[in-house]
C-alpha cells in the first residue's frame, strides 16, 4: 500500500500545483530570467581567486607588516640597498590591497601571478636568501598560486622558489648544515603552503559546483513552470481553437508571452503541392510560398531533426527567415507521424536565444501543432459538407447551363427584330429549335452528372467510364479510361477523387480545345493515382496551375480534404497532365 499512497500524493501535489493560481507571464519570465542569469554566471570565465579575497588580504597585509618590522634594522643603520627593496615590496603589496590579483584562466592572469612571484623570489635573493626580511612576503605570492589554479601549480611554483634562493644560498663556500637545514625548512614551508591553499581551492570548488547544479535545478524548475503556465494556456484555448484563424492567432500570442524576439513567422505545409505557406507572422514580411528547397538552412534542419534548432550567429552560419536577423530559433510542428508546419523565430543580436529557450519550445510545439491540426481537419471536413456540395452544383449549372441558356435569350431577341423588320425567319426558328434540343440534353447530362456518385456497389472505374462515354457523345473528344484495381479505398476519398476527375475532364471539354483525353486510375486499397492528360492548347509559360482558376482551386480543395497531393502540368500547344495521389498510412 506504501507505493500507492506515495503515488497518490505526488499526483496529488501535482493537481495542487496545476490548480494552484498562476504568475502572470511577465513575472514568470522576470523570474526566468533571473534564474537564468545566476546560472550563466557559473559558465562565463569568473574571478578564481575572488572567494578567497578576504583571507589573501589579511594575509597579505600581516606578511607586509612582518617585512617591514624585520627590515627596521637597514634604516637604522641607512642600508639604503635593503631600504629600498622594502619599498619596492611595500608599494606592490599596498597596490595589490587596493586592487587585488584576478585570474579568469588566461594567459594575462597566469602572467600577473608569476610576475608577483618572481618579484618576491628577487626581493627574498638580493636582500640575504633566507635570512631576508622579506622572505615572509613570499608567502602570500604561493598563496595566491594555489588559490588560482591548484596543487599542482602551487607546488611546482613553490619548488621552483624555493630552489631559486637556496641553490645560490648553498653555493657560497661558507654554508654550512644550518644553512642547508634552513634552506629545507623554508622548502617545505612554502610547499605546505601551497598544499593548504590548492586544497582550499579544491573544496571551494566543489562547493560553487553544488551550487551551480542547485542554479541549474532551480532554473529547470522555473522553465517548467513556465512552460505548465504556457500548456494551461493553450489548454484553455483548445475548445475555441477549431477555427483555424483563431487557433493561429493563439499560437502566435502565446509565442509572443513565452518568448523575447523581433520575428516570427508560423509556416503551415500545402500538402496538394508541398509547399509551405507564411500564415503568420510578426517583424518583418517574408515571402507569401517557400518550397522545401527555398527554405533557410535552419529551418531545413529542423524539418529533418523534428526538434528545435538553436543558430547563435545566422550571418555567419547562414541567413534565416529575415536577412537582417543575428541569431534564431526554428522548430516544426509534428502531427499524426509527419509535419504540418513550422515556427523560426529570430532576433537582432547574437547570441540572443538560450539552450532553456530551445528546450521550452520543444515543449510547446506539441501542444500548439495539436490545435493547428484540429482546426485544418474541422476545416477540411466542413469543406466537404453541404455548403461546399451546393456551391458546387451552383457552379456547374452557371457554367453549362447558364451560358447556353444566355445565348437562346440572344437568338430570340434577334429572331424578334428581324420578324418586326419582316425579314423571313423560318430558318433561324428552326435553327432554334435545334438549339433548344442541345440546351435540354446538356441539361439532362448535367442533372445525371450531378447525380452520379460513387456507392458500396459502383466503384470509381464505372462511373469514371459512363461519364467519358456521355463526354465523347455530347463532344466528339476521344477519351480512353486505363484502369489497375486490386483493392477499393475508404467511399469518402474515392468520392472526391471522382469529383477530381470530373472536374479536371470538364476542364478539357470546355477549354483546352483538345481531341484526346486519357484517364488512368490505379487502387490497390491503400494508395491511389488520378492521371488526366490530354493533347490540347496546354498553359502559357508561369500559367500552370493557377491558383485563382475557380475550377483548379476546387480540386486543390477536394484533394486536400483527403490529404491527396494535387500536380497541374503543361506546355503551350503540348497538352496539359493533372495528377492526383493519395498514399495510406
Amino acid at each position: 500500500m506504501r507505493p500507492s499512497l506515495a503515488n497518490a500524493s505526488g499526483a496529488r501535489n501535482l493537481g495542487q500545483m496545476a490548480a494552484a493560481p498562476i504568475k502572470t507571464t511577465a513575472e514568470v519570465l522576470d523570474n526566468a530570467a533571473r534564474l537564468r542569469a545566476d546560472r550563466d554566471l557559473g559558465s562565463l570565465q569568473r574571478d578564481q581567486v575572488a572567494t578567497f579575497r578576504p583571507a589573501i588580504l589579511g594575509i597579505r597585509g600581516g606578511t607586509t607588516a612582518v617585512s617591514v618590522a624585520l627590515a627596521s634594522p637597514a634604516f637604522a643603520n641607512k642600508d639604503w640597498w635593503v631600504i629600498g627593496w622594502c619599498a619596492v615590496i611595500v608599494a606592490y603589496n599596498v597596490f595589490r590591497i587596493v586592487r587585488p590579483v584576478r585570474y579568469v584562466e588566461d594567459t594575462a592572469s597566469i602572467v600577473r601571478v608569476l610576475v608577483e612571484v618572481s618579484l618576491h623570489v628577487v626581493a627574498v635573493s638580493a636582500t640575504g636568501y633566507w635570512g631576508s626580511p622579506f622572505v615572509f612576503a613570499l608567502i602570500t605570492a604561493v598563496m595566491v598560486a594555489g588559490f588560482a589554479r591548484g596543487f599542482a601549480f602551487a607546488l611546482r611554483v613553490s619548488v621552483v622558489s624555493a630552489l631559486a634562493v637556496a641553490i645560490p644560498f648553498l653555493a657560497n663556500d661558507g654554508a654550512t648544515i644550518n644553512d642547508l637545514r634552513t634552506a629545507t625548512q623554508w622548502t617545505v614551508e612554502l610547499m605546505l603552503v601551497a598544499l593548504i591553499a590548492g586544497y582550499a581551492r579544491r573544496v571551494t570548488g566543489e562547493v560553487d559546483r553544488q551550487h551551480s547544479l542547485a542554479l541549474d535545478r532551480l532554473g529547470r524548475l522555473a522553465d517548467a513552470n513556465l512552460l505548465l503556465y504556457s500548456l494551461h494556456r493553450v489548454a484553455q484555448t483548445l475548445p475555441a481553437s477549431l477555427d483555424l484563424e483563431e487557433s493561429l492567432d493563439t499560437t502566435i500570442g502565446r509565442l509572443r508571452d513565452l518568448f523575447e524576439y523581433d520575428a516570427a513567422t508560423v509556416f503551415l505545409l500545402d500538402e496538394t503541392d508541398q509547399t509551405w505557406v507564411v500564415a503568420r507572422w510578426e517583424g518583418p514580411r517574408p515571402a507569401p510560398t517557400y518550397t522545401t528547397a527555398e527554405l533557410p538552412g535552419p529551418l531545413v534542419d529542423a524539418l529533418k531533426l523534428r526538434h528545435p534548432v538553436l543558430v547563435a550567429e545566422l550571418l555567419i552560419d547562414g541567413p534565416g527567415v529575415s536577412a537582417e536577423m543575428a541569431s534564431g530559433l526554428y522548430a516544426a510542428l509534428p502531427a499524426r507521424d509527419s509535419t504540418i508546419g513550422l515556427i523560426a523565430l529570430e532576433h537582432r543580436d547574437a547570441h540572443h536565444f538560450r539552450l532553456r529557450d530551445q528546450e521550452l519550445l520543444d515543449g510547446f510545439m506539441k501542444p500548439a501543432a495539436l490545435a493547428i491540426d484540429n482546426a485544418r481537419w474541422f476545416a477540411r471536413l466542413r469543406t466537404v459538407g453541404a455548403d461546399e456540395e451546393r456551391t458546387r452544383i451552383a457552379r456547374d449549372l452557371h457554367d453549362r447551363i447558364g451560358q447556353s441558356l444566355a445565348y437562346l435569350a440572344f437568338e430570340l431577341d434577334r429572331i424578334v427584330k428581324a420578324d418586326a423588320n419582316g425579314k423571313p425567319v423560318t430558318n433561324q426558328l428552326e435553327q432554334l429549335r435545334n438549339d433548344v434540343r442541345s440546351v435540354v440534353g446538356e441539361v439532362r447530362d448535367t442533372l445525371y452528372d450531378l447525380r452520379t456518385d460513387v456507392t458500396d456497389t459502383e466503384d470509381v472505374t464505372v462511373i469514371l467510364q459512363g461519364f467519358l462515354d456521355r463526354v465523347e457523345t455530347r463532344s466528339n473528344l476521344s477519351t480512353r479510361l486505363d484502369t489497375r484495381v486490386s483493392g477499393r479505398l475508404p467511399l469518402l476519398q474515392e468520392r472526391e477523387l471522382w469529383r477530381i476527375a470530373q472536374e479536371a475532364v470538364t476542364n478539357v471539354e470546355r477549354h483546352a480545345r483538345a481531341s484526346k483525353v486519357v484517364v488512368t486510375w490505379h487502387s490497390d486499397g491503400h494508395r491511389a493515382l488520378l492521371l488526366v492528360v490530354d493533347d490540347g492548347v496546354g498553359f502559357a509559360d508561369g500559367r500552370a496551375g493557377r491558383l485563382d482558376s475557380y475550377g483548379l482551386m476546387g480540386m486543390r480543395e477536394r484533394a486536400a480534404s483527403i490529404g491527396a497531393s494535387l500536380d497541374v502540368s503543361g506546355q503551350t500547344g503540348m497538352g496539359t497532365t493533372v495528377r492526383c495521389e493519395i498514399f495510406g498510412l
